[in-house]
């Protein structure tokens, strides 16, 4: 996988934004549609929330949807200046306190710790290497209030066996059960991981949830296999996205 240099030079500059992220929702038939009929129905138990943080909004596909379930404080963090002036100029004068920054690809330092009921990322740090997970993930544990928790899209391609070329540009070297044992290791919990299709047949992706060890009412780990991820994306496109497309 490309380095922390080579992804802050193509995603800052280097890539032709016209689409605004909306290119990368195309099998779902937009981002709304993606969001009503796959995301939400896995975050639902957690929103609204009174305050967010947002790993790599990019133009804001997701961060246009999480401000509607949240009454506190939204908190955006991008390697990229371009992606991050354009959420400022796009969001900044929304309700609710909105503070956008740029980091190094690593660090989560911007935004304040305890303080988060929900830190999500999705469709961009599949494309983190191990060693920036291993980074991450005690600074997401940090961030939670003792009650929280993080959504977190990741790479699954070291468990996938994919045979065909990584044209999806997934890491090689994350898998589910290694991204679960840094959880544990940095003193957190999976509440559920599920491992996804992606454009493929193999489950090269994974949506893990999870939260600090000493949250609340502990459930033990749900681990939900789904070759069918880009079946519901089919059906989503051919029935839910033409809900979407009604004023």
């Amino acid at each position: 996988m490309p380095d922390l240099a080579w992804n802050k030079t193509y995603w800052d500059g280097g890539y032709d934004w016209q689409g605004r992220g909306e290119e990368w929702s195309e099998a779902w038939g937009s981002s709304e549609a993606q969001w009503f009929g796959s995301l939400y129905p896995r975050l639902h138990r957690f929103l609204p929330a009174e305050h967010v943080l947002e790993i790599a909004p990019g133009y804001g596909r997701w961060t246009r949807h999480l401000l509607r379930h949240i009454h506190g404080g939204y908190h955006g963090i991008d390697m990229a200046n371009e992606v991050i002036g354009h959420c400022q100029r796009t969001f900044i004068q929304q309700p609710p306190h909105i503070q956008f920054d740029v980091n190094d690809g690593l660090s989560l330092a911007a935004a304040p710790d305890h303080h988060f009921d929900l830190v999500f990322s999705f469709d961009s740090l599949v494309h983190a290497d191990l060693d920036v997970h291993e980074i991450y993930i005690p600074q997401i544990l940090a961030k939670l209030k003792t009650t929280g928790v993080a959504f977190i899209h990741h790479s699954n391609w070291a468990d996938a066996n994919e045979t065909q070329p990584n044209t999806h540009c997934r890491a090689e070297n994350v898998s589910g059960q290694l991204y679960a044992e840094l959880i544990r290791r940095a003193g957190g919990h999976v509440l559920i991981q599920e491992c996804i299709n992606w454009g493929t047949e193999t489950l090269i992706d994974a949506l893990t949830l999870f939260c600090r060890a000493d949250r609340p009412h502990l459930s033990s780990t749900i681990e939900i296999a789904n070759p069918h991820f880009m079946l519901e994306a089919t059906l989503i496109k051919n029935v839910y996205h033409r809900y979407c497309q009604v004023n």
